[in-house]
C-alpha cells in the first residue's frame, strides 16, 4: 500500500473512532437512565485509536477532531440558536462553533499530548499503567476546568440520569465524576487490550488488575450514592415548609413583539398575564412567596425611564401590598447609568411600606449580556448590534426575604447563566443560603436539549450545596428541584402555567463542595503538573550527582 493510502486508512480509523466515541457520549449524555451504562466505556473507542498514533500530529489531530465531535454531538443545537439570535447566516454559526470548539474543549488534546508522551517515555509495567491513567484523567479534569468554556460540560454530567450516580457531587462536583469516568475507560480498554493480546488465559491473569479497579470504582460510586441518597433522603422530614408559586407565561422574544406590538403594549401584556395568572394561585392557596422568571418586567423598576413606567412600577407595588405576598421577579437596576440584570424583592413590611432588595446579576453571556471594557468599542457594536449592555453585578450574595408572619429566609438567588458555576452557588450557600431560587429566560433555545442541559445544571447544584431549588422562567423548564437532584414538580417547555410548590426545608447537611468550592479543578491542575514534571526533576537531580561523584 502506498504512504497515501496508509495515511488516508489512519485518517478513516481515527475518524472512525471519534464517531464512535461521539455516538456513545451523545446516548450518554441524553439524560435517559437506559444510557448512563455507556459512560463507562464511551471514551474506549477514541483511546484505542489514539494510542495508535504514531507522532505528536496526529496525536493534536485526534484530540481536535474529538473536541469538534463532542461539541457538534452535545451542542449541535448551539448554531440554530445562535442564528436565531444574531440573525447570521446559519453556516457562518457552524464554522464559528467548529472553529471555536478545539479551544473550548482543551482537555482533549492535553490530555491526548500527555498520554502519548507518557506512554513513549515510560518503561512497560504494571506501575507504568496506572501513572498514564492517573496523569491523564488529572490533565484532563485540570485543563478543562482552566480553559474557557460557554456551559461548563463535562464528561461526568451524564450521570444525572442516576440516582445514586450523581450523588457523588458533592464530594468534588461533576468534575469529580469525570475524574472516574475518564479513569475506568483507560481501565476498561487496558483489560480489553490485555485479553486480545494475550487470550482469555493468560489475559485473564494481566487483566484482573484493571478489571478489579473499574470493578472497585463503579461499586463504590454506586454504594456511596445509595448511602449519600438515603441520609439526605431522610433528614428531608422537614422543620418548615414552604408555600411558593412560580409564574411561566411563555411570552418569549420582547424585542420582535415590541417592533410588532410597541413597548408599552408589550410591558402591559406582560404583567396582565402575571397578574392574571398569579391571582389564580392565590384564590385556591396562601402562598408564602411569588415568583416570577428573568426580565419579567424588561424596564428598569424604582429608577423608571418614563412615565409610563413609573405607572407600571407603581402597579408591581400595589399588587404586592393588595394581595400582601413577597414578590421576586427579575427586572433591570439602574445605578449612575450602570445597568444590571436584577432579581427584585418586595415584601410586605411594617407600617405597611413595602420592603425591597435586589440582587444584581454576576456571571454574564459573554457578548450577547456583557462585553468586557477593553473590548468595548462603537466598532463592535455596529459589527455586532446584538451585543448586550449589562455590568456585572459584586459577585456571590445571599437575599434574606421576609416572609408572611414574620418568617424569614435566607436564599442563594440565581439568575439564568450563574448556574452553572459550581463555585459560585458553593460561595452562596457558605453564606448560609437554605434554598436556592434560580430566575432564568431559556426561550431562545425553547424546543432544543439545552432546556434539559440547563435544568440539569440546576440539579447538579442542589446536590453540590444539599439545598433544594426553585427554578423559574418564562418559557420553561420551570422546576422544584430536591437535595439530591430529583426534579419533584415542573412545568415543561411551551407551556403556560401558574404552580403552587411545597418547598421542604431541612436541616443542613454538610458537603466538601460547600466546605472547598470547586476544588478539584485546581488540585487536578497541580497535581498533574507535579507528576509530569517529577521524572524529569529526578534524573536531573541523578545527572548532578553522577558529575559531582
Amino acid at each position: 500500500m502506498s504512504a497515501m493510502g496508509v495515511r488516508a486508512k489512519r485518517l478513516a480509523l481515527l475518524l472512525l473512532g471519534v464517531a464512535g466515541t461521539a455516538g456513545l457520549l451523545w446516548l450518554f449524555g441524553s439524560q435517559e437512565p437506559l444510557w448512563v451504562s455507556a459512560g463507562w466505556v464511551s471514551l474506549v473507542p477514541w483511546l484505542w485509536v489514539l494510542d495508535r498514533a504514531t507522532s505528536r500530529r496526529e496525536t493534536v489531530l485526534a484530540g481536535v477532531a474529538m473536541g469538534c465531535a463532542f461539541n457538534a454531538a452535545l451542542f449541535g443545537w448551539f448554531p440554530g440558536s445562535l442564528q436565531s439570535y444574531s440573525g447570521a447566516p446559519l453556516a457562518v454559526c457552524w464554522l464559528a462553533f467548529l472553529v471555536l470548539s478545539p479551544f473550548m474543549e482543551l482537555q482533549f488534546i492535553t490530555f491526548a499530548l500527555t498520554r502519548y508522551h507518557l506512554r513513549r517515555t515510560t518503561e512497560q509495567s504494571p506501575r507504568a499503567f496506572w501513572r498514564v491513567t492517573l496523569t491523564g484523567a488529572l490533565v484532563y479534569v485540570g485543563t478543562e476546568w482552566v480553559s474557557p468554556k460557554l456551559f461548563a460540560v463535562t464528561l461526568g454530567q451524564g450521570f444525572i440520569a442516576s440516582e445514586s450516580l450523581r450523588q457523588g457531587a458533592d464530594i468534588a462536583g461533576t468534575h469529580g465524576l469525570t475524574l472516574v469516568l475518564v479513569i475506568v475507560n483507560a481501565c476498561v480498554l487496558e483489560a480489553g487490550r490485555v485479553l486480545m493480546a494475550h487470550g482469555v488465559r493468560e489475559g485473564s491473569r494481566r487483566a484482573l488488575a484493571p478489571a478489579a479497579a473499574v470493578a472497585a470504582l463503579v461499586l463504590v460510586c454506586f454504594g456511596y450514592g445509595q448511602f449519600r441518597y438515603r441520609q439526605v433522603a431522610t433528614l428531608e422530614a422537614p422543620r418548615q415548609q414552604l408555600s411558593v408559586g412560580v409564574v411561566q407565561a411563555n411570552i418569549t422574544k420582547y424585542e420582535k413583539l415590541a417592533a410588532e406590538m410597541g413597548m408599552y403594549d408589550v410591558v402591559r401584556m406582560i404583567l396582565d398575564t402575571h397578574y392574571r395568572l398569579s391571582a389564580e394561585l392565590l384564590q385556591n392557596r396562601k402562598l408564602d412567596l411569588l415568583i416570577w422568571p428573568e426580565t419579567v418586567y424588561p424596564t428598569t423598576f424604582g429608577t423608571p425611564k418614563s412615565d409610563a413606567g413609573a405607572e407600571f412600577d407603581a402597579e408591581i407595588r400595589e399588587f404586592v401590598s393588595r394581595g400582601q405576598v413577597p414578590l421576586l421577579f427579575g427586572t433591570y437596576d439602574l445605578e449612575q447609568e450602570r445597568e444590571y440584570n436584577a432579581a427584585m424583592f418586595l415584601g410586605p413590611g411594617r407600617n405597611g411600606a413595602l420592603e425591597r432588595s435586589a440582587y444584581r446579576k454576576t456571571m454574564l453571556f459573554p457578548l450577547t449580556e456583557w462585553v468586557p471594557e477593553l473590548l468595548d468599542s462603537q466598532w463592535l457594536r455596529e459589527w455586532l448590534p446584538w451585543t448586550g449592555y449589562w455590568k456585572r453585578g459584586p459577585g456571590p450574595q445571599t437575599m434574606a426575604l421576609q416572609l408572611g408572619g414574620g418568617r424569614a429566609i435566607t436564599v442563594a438567588p440565581l439568575i439564568c447563566y450563574e448556574s452553572i458555576f459550581p463555585g459560585y452557588v458553593a460561595e452562596e450557600a457558605r453564606r448560609g443560603a437554605e434554598l436556592i431560587i434560580t430566575l432564568s429566560n431559556d426561550s431562545w433555545f425553547s424546543g432544543t436539549p439545552a432546556l434539559k442541559q440547563h435544568l440539569m445544571h440546576a440539579a447538579f447544584r442542589s446536590i453540590e450545596t444539599r439545598l433544594p431549588q426553585v427554578r423559574v422562567t418564562n418559557s420553561g423548564i420551570s422546576a422544584l428541584i430536591s437535595p439530591t437532584g430529583e426534579v419533584l414538580a415542573e412545568v415543561p417547555d411551551d407551556h403556560r402555567a401558574s404552580l403552587a410548590m411545597t418547598v421542604p426545608l431541612s436541616p443542613r447537611v454538610p458537603t466538601l463542595m460547600v466546605a472547598w468550592g470547586d476544588w478539584l479543578g485546581p488540585t487536578a491542575l497541580v497535581l498533574s503538573g507535579v507528576l509530569l514534571l517529577a521524572p524529569w526533576v529526578l534524573a536531573r537531580r541523578k545527572a548532578r550527582q553522577a558529575v559531582s561523584s
